[in-house]
């Protein structure tokens, strides 16, 4: 995560290949993971209330034997009968005779503790008969009482009904459940229910199944990793590549290898290199042929034109000979300037801007802040000259430059305002073109922009104008920095 520009935070998604593969395999692991979970504990709570409810019938019938025999029992002989059945250890229930249903404080109603007291009603009822008033609830063990006197569950012998009802630590709810034998005898039968629902509560995920999703979720990103980042080498050689090539360095074809797919892009990318090599030795040296050939028969035409006789002619051909030669230098100064052969080196962008605004210091033409935290790769003398030729530029129509640099680990940005009228809006992108110029008496090929933006484009940047609100005009030069 990290804070937006706004002050709300926002997710912040890898930005590699192999981040954004594996934060998609891992959601969609954890979604059929979960969904597949949700499937299998759905059917095993339904299989665990089946289970539940027919151990709750199973109890139900025998507290029907139970109350059957004390029923069978003279009134006299009952008391008796419960004292040796507490003597000899107890039994599987609790069982006392009561002069009234006792009042105890209930639990909260929960789908498995209603079906176990609709379970054990049916039971009795069908065996005991309909008629038969009973009373069926689940107790705490702390709330549970025993006798008529309200004795409560620890203040017993522990012979009587610990080992029946107490399942320490755990102590689970205590079924009760109180029949009507005569007007005043309530038979009262207080159990548990067998394992494994003695806590009456429905289960999340086990920890096997938790541990299982764990294991084959790490696995599985695992596997995947290792297979997207096998795939992706020669994505990351072709992408080194191809920097060093639109930096003008002599690169080696890159090693076809990998999938069909990105064996294919190598090779096309090794035809491609081919293809602008070729090219370019060819353009170098069709403009060292024009740069030749076209010296020679202008300085022929200058010689011609010494000799006219009549001064007028002779000075229009002399201009129209000046502006051709300063074509010719324009277009041959652009090409030089933008086809720089240098090796692509680490640059101190810091150093190149301190030779470059050395000498206005002192005279408040020139401001600098910010400084660049690291240096960048690329080729020295080419963006020297562009960055030089933004300072020119806004000397020459701003009359002052104020320099601001932005470095982070994304990119380097340099700002570069000055003071002058600014450019209109609809020309903001033809002052780019070679030989445009705004100020016609202006010296000068109308080149400098052009250039810096095309040696700025071979590092993979941008040159970018715009007008400020106070006057003047910006110019950002963005040099992006790679990432690994």
């Amino acid at each position: 995560m990290r804070p937006h520009t706004d002050g709300r935070w926002r997710l912040r998604l890898p930005r590699s290949l192999l981040g954004r593969m594996l934060l998609l395999t891992l959601l969609v692991v954890l979604l059929a993971q979960g969904l597949s979970s949700l499937i299998w504990l759905s059917q095993l709570r339904a299989s665990q209330m089946e289970g539940l409810v027919a151990s709750a019938r199973s109890l139900a019938h025998s507290m029907s034997a139970s109350v059957s025999y004390f029923r069978s029992l003279p009134m006299a002989y009952r008391p008796m009968v419960l004292d040796q059945l507490r003597s000899m250890g107890g039994t599987r229930f609790v069982v006392t005779l009561n002069d009234k249903p006792l009042d105890m404080q209930v639990l909260t109603a929960t789908p498995r503790k209603a079906a176990v007291i609709d379970a054990v009603g049916e039971v009795l009822h069908q065996r005991l008969g309909a008629q038969l008033e009973i009373s069926i609830q689940f107790v705490s063990p702390q709330e549970l009482r025993i006798f008529n006197s309200g004795l409560k569950l620890d203040e017993l012998p522990r012979s009587w009904a610990h080992y029946a009802l107490t399942l320490e630590p755990i102590n689970p709810p205590v079924l009760v459940t109180q029949i009507r034998l005569d007007e005043d005898e309530w038979l009262y039968i207080a159990s548990l229910l067998p394992e494994p629902y003695t806590s009456l509560e429905e289960q999340g995920l086990p920890s096997q199944q938790l541990w299982f999703i764990v294991l084959t979720s790490s696995f599985l990103l695992l596997f995947i990793g290792l297979l997207v980042h096998w795939q992706s080498r020669p994505l990351k050689r072709l992408a080194l590549a191809a920097r060093e090539m639109s930096l003008g360095a002599d690169v080696e074809p890159v090693t076809e290898g990998g999938g069909s797919e990105v064996e294919e892009v190598g090779r096309a990318f090794n035809a491609m290199r081919e293809r602008i090599s070729r090219y370019l030795t060819e353009r170098s040296q069709l403009f060292s042929a024009i740069s030749h050939d076209l010296r020679t028969p202008i300085t022929r035409l200058r010689l011609r034109v010494e000799l006219l006789d009549d001064e007028q002619v002779q000075a229009k051909f002399g201009r129209d000979l000046d502006e051709l030669e300063m074509l010719v230098k324009g277009a041959l100064q652009c090409v030089k300037d933008t086809d720089i052969h240098e090796n692509i080196e680490p640059i101190d962008l810091n150093q190149v801007l301190d030779c470059l605004v050395e000498p206005y210091l002192g005279s408040g033409q020139i401001t600098l802040e910010g400084r660049a935290l690291a240096p960048y790769p690329g080729k020295p003398l080419a963006l020297k000259r562009c960055i030089g030729n933004l300072i020119d530029n806004a000397l020459k129509y701003g009359e002052r430059a104020h320099l601001r640099i932005f470095d982070s680990d994304s990119g380097f940005v340099l700002q570069v305002d000055d003071e002058g009228p600014g450019v209109p809006e609809q020309r903001l992108e033809q002052v780019f073109e070679p030989h445009f110029r705004l100020a016609g008496q202006q010296q000068g090929y109308g080149l400098g922009l052009g250039i810096a933006r095309n040696i700025a484009h071979s590092h993979g940047g941008e040159v970018s104008l715009r007008n400020l609100r106070e006057g003047g005009l910006r110019v950002t030069l963005s040099l992006p920095r790679s990432s690994d």
